[in-house]
């Protein structure tokens, strides 16, 4: 294995090490309203990043295309409270008419 291979394992474990210390938090702490809160702003915040990276960068560039239609689209269904799934398929949705149309690159 190279040393790339040992760096993907090693990230892979971190991963799955963290994600099993998650079945240790105690219920009570899960059921708090201040973790509620946290999670409900931490999809939002996630998914704004993710918009934000995905619709305005291709490399190291700028680039404006029909990635772009999917922000408004996305913002639509944030503001109607729409799952986080719903709110990704609708700005995928919205990214492919506008590619289809022929309305962006």
């Amino acid at each position: 294995m190279n040393e790339l291979s040992w760096w993907i394992l090693g990230a892979c474990l971190t991963a799955y090490a963290i994600k099993l210390c998650g079945f240790f938090v105690p219920r009570r702490v899960l059921d708090s309203p201040t973790m509620s809160h946290v999670a409900a702003t931490l999809t939002i915040a996630l998914l704004a990043s993710l918009v934000t990276v995905n619709a305005f960068t291709s490399g190291q560039e700028l680039v404006i295309d029909a990635r772009i239609g999917a922000l408004p689209a996305a913002i639509i269904a944030l503001i109607f409270k729409a799952p986080y799934l719903v709110v990704v398929v609708a700005g995928a949705l919205a990214a492919i008419l506008l590619r289809a149309s022929g309305l962006a690159a």
